[in-house]
């Protein structure tokens, strides 16, 4: 028997972060119930950011421009660059509004039981941006993780050679915390109390 297409919207939905069966279910009919006031302008929405987002070609955040408005603001500052695992990371130091410099996404974080070894991450671009000889501190804000303290390692044995300042987040970040889960003060007195690495 064919899968009907209310299902494969139910499908869709569950595997969202935060969502599963039932959340999907519940998310779809409201989507249904209220068609032209909720369905149709996601399904638009949905759309224009499929047609015009992508990764900046600098740092990674996604943006409908490239490069995206945080590499174009002139007020940031160019010699700091903030190396986060992810672009909702991104958007979290973003959301605390505690970080005036500039971003580097690396798309995750080393994990020999996942096989992401550096190959896999945005590790090279950063690099090349150090070496143009432009930023001054790199702050490692990689989550309190085994893996994200095994990256923050691999980076500063990386940049050791360069010259430039390599800081970390303070402990205040949870061990096995994430990033985008900590509230904004946490944030901001994380960015405040990172140290030398």
């Amino acid at each position: 028997m064919p899968i009907s297409e209310i299902d494969k919207l139910i499908q869709l939905l569950s595997k969202l972060p935060g969502l599963g069966p039932r959340s999907g279910r519940r998310a779809a009919l409201a989507l249904m119930k209220r068609r032209d006031a909720l369905l149709l302008p996601l399904i638009d929405a949905l759309e224009r950011v499929a047609d015009t987002v992508r990764a900046c070609s600098t740092c990674g955040n996604l943006d409908d421009a490239d490069p995206c408005a945080i590499c174009r603001d002139p007020r940031r500052d160019p010699a700091s660059i903030c190396v986060v695992a992810d672009v909702a990371d991104l958007w979290a130091l973003e959301r605390a509004n505690a970080f005036k410099g500039r971003y580097h996404v690396l798309g995750g974080v080393l994990s020999a039981l996942d096989g992401v070894g550096p190959e896999q991450l945005s590790i090279a671009p950063l690099l090349r941006r150090v070496e143009a000889g432009e930023v001054k501190e790199v702050i490692l804000a990689l989550g309190a993780t085994v893996d994200g303290q095994t990256t923050g390692h691999y980076l500063t044995d990386r940049l050791h050679d360069f010259d430039v300042a390599i800081s970390r987040l303070a402990h205040g970040v949870p061990v096995g915390g994430e990033l985008d889960y900590l509230d904004d003060g946490t944030l901001i007195q994380a960015l405040k109390a990172r140290q030398k690495v």
